[in-house]
């Protein structure tokens, strides 16, 4: 029986993606391996947000080649779709197809030929206008899926490269995406996580269907219990979309509301669509409707041109809002973007000095909002036993629990006493 690695580099979008090319190399008679073990294939899902994600694609294809010389490599992903000449220079690369026509990867490796050297199967994406239908039909082990409704970006940040990585946006149609979920419902999955490069703007080309309507239908699926989704920007809450996600009480309420920078002025340069003032106004209007929520979010430092007054302004935003995480990111220059091409970029002692001082800020507000918890009850979908009768999951609002039972508790929802928060988790009883 021929062996077979699918792994993913890069965000919960690739890793979904990973998982059904596995699935399409399992219907064909492959035995699944993972990427460190021999195999016949190797695919490589790449990311290409920063440059350190280029080199750790290319780190990845020599090693795989080291494990079985004989195998063949098929690079896949944004990487693959942005620089195809690039990756087909790199030693041990057979087929390079980007992020179009990966339902085919199968035939495209039974037929490749090693005597005619790399093939480049990278199409146009910037006219691609359909979704490529990749789904999963088995996931093993686990109590939360992920499932992707949309791909392609339009927004064109001058910091990311993914616009031209994915195309235009592209959503999936409603009923495939409430076929998928019905499935994993009938699979015994309580959650599920609808992901894509860029959800919020989901059904944004096509006249049948948004955000708002697709989750409202998913809420309706028997058995799903929980409904999260991925980054969301401001522009998208509005009264409408806050009250909606408390009347559907299967929606958690944890949004990672994406900020990149707590100041106008750079807000602008990062060529954003909202400012500091929009962005407040929707973290009030969640909070309105939904008293417990979480707000995550993601912050770069040390844009070019950003001065310590900006970085002030950012930091002073950021504890102003009152995060429950922040996900901090120094600026990384990516080859083929506007702000790579500045000259103003700063150096790697700021930006890193400039992130210490954010994740602190980020550590501190986690801290308390863990607190607030402590004495209360939550409800937890428990996901895997740690130790003996110690079981690990999570309360609607993503915040990690560790609850004790002497009952068996993987995949169950269960009322647990908060006694005490250590670090970013949790600790309690659950009840029986």
């Amino acid at each position: 029986m021929k062996k077979a690695a699918s792994f993913a580099l890069g965000c919960k979008v690739n890793q979904y993606e990973s998982e059904a090319i596995a699935e399409l190399f399992a219907e064909k008679g492959y035995e699944i391996v993972g990427i460190d073990e021999e195999a016949d294939v190797y695919v490589i899902n790449t990311c290409t947000v920063t440059n350190f994600g280029d080199k750790k694609s290319r780190q990845l294809i020599r090693k795989v080649k080291r494990q079985n010389e004989n195998a063949i490599v098929a690079v896949v992903g944004c990487y693959a779709q942005t620089a195809p000449q690039e990756l087909m220079k790199v030693e041990g690369v057979n087929l390079v197809i980007g992020t179009k026509d990966r339902a085919q990867i199968v035939e495209m490796v039974e037929q490749y030929d090693k005597s005619h050297g790399v093939e480049n199967h990278v199409s146009d994406i910037m006219k691609e206008r359909v979704f490529e239908p990749l789904s999963i039909q088995k996931l093993a082990n686990r109590t939360r899926a992920y499932l992707k409704i949309q791909d392609g970006c339009s927004q064109y940040c001058s910091y990311c490269i993914i616009p031209y990585a994915r195309g235009p946006i592209r959503s999936r149609e409603p009923q495939e995406v409430l076929a998928e979920v019905k499935r994993l419902a009938e699979n015994g999955f309580k959650e599920v996580v609808l992901t894509g490069i860029h959800v919020a703007s989901y059904g944004k080309d096509r006249r049948d269907t948004s955000l708002l309507e697709i989750l409202r239908q998913v809420h309706e699926v028997e058995g799903i219990e929980r409904i999260r989704f991925s980054s969301i920007e401001p522009n998208v809450v509005t009264e409408e979309f806050a009250r909606a996600m408390a009347e559907l009480p299967k929606v958690c309420d944890h949004f990672h509301l994406s900020l990149q920078s707590g100041c106008d002025k750079t807000l602008k340069e990062m060529n954003r669509k909202y400012d500091t003032e929009k962005y407040r106004q929707a973290a009030a209007t969640l909070r309105k409707y939904l008293p417990h929520v979480a707000l995550t979010t993601d912050i770069i430092v040390g844009f070019p041109g950003e001065t310590e007054e900006d970085f002030q302004a950012s930091y002073d935003f950021a504890k102003e809002i009152g995060f429950a995480k922040i996900h901090v990111f120094p600026y990384s220059p990516k080859r083929g973007t506007p702000a790579a091409a500045r000259k103003d970029q700063l150096p790697n002692a700021v930006k890193s000095e400039r992130s210490h001082k954010l994740i602190a800020l980020s550590d501190k507000m986690a801290a308390d909002f863990l607190q607030e918890y402590v004495g209360q009850d939550v409800e937890v979908l428990y996901e895997r036993m740690v130790e003996d009768d110690v079981y690990e999951g999570h309360t609607t609002n993503y915040i990690k629990v560790r609850g004790k039972s002497g009952k068996n508790l993987t995949n169950q929802i269960r009322r647990t006493h908060i006694t005490k928060a250590e670090g970013e988790e949790l600790f309690g009883e659950a009840d029986e």
